[in-house]
């Protein structure tokens, strides 16, 4: 049979400097204020944050924020799970909140 002796040019050997290949890239978004902004329960904490003031309520959401994590830690040491993993289970309870939108 007959083969093609000519040599496969890469993508980045066949387009010119300079010119995209076309594929859309993502702008780069910086998020300033809080990081849970945009969750489900953000318009609740906000309309909530107004009514209350927000000292007052910077206040009730740190006892919340503690009591979760207490109830957290006494979970995880009934469980007998070590205070690493406890720790794990805290940032990613932080992590949840703010897709929830609980700290906006």
């Amino acid at each position: 049979g007959c083969v093609d002796a000519a040599p496969a040019m890469s993508l980045q050997t066949a387009m010119p400097a300079g010119i995209s290949s076309g594929a859309p890239r993502r702008a780069t978004t910086t998020m300033m204020g809080n990081k849970g902004a945009g969750g489900p329960f953000a318009p609740l904490v906000v309309v909530t944050r107004n009514i209350v003031g927000e000292k007052d309520f910077n206040k009730l959401r740190g006892k919340a924020i503690s009591l979760h994590s207490q109830v957290i830690k006494d979970f995880g040491k009934l469980l007998g799970v070590d205070n690493k993993q406890v720790q794990g289970v805290i940032r990613l309870a932080k992590k949840n909140g703010e897709k929830l939108g609980f700290l906006a």
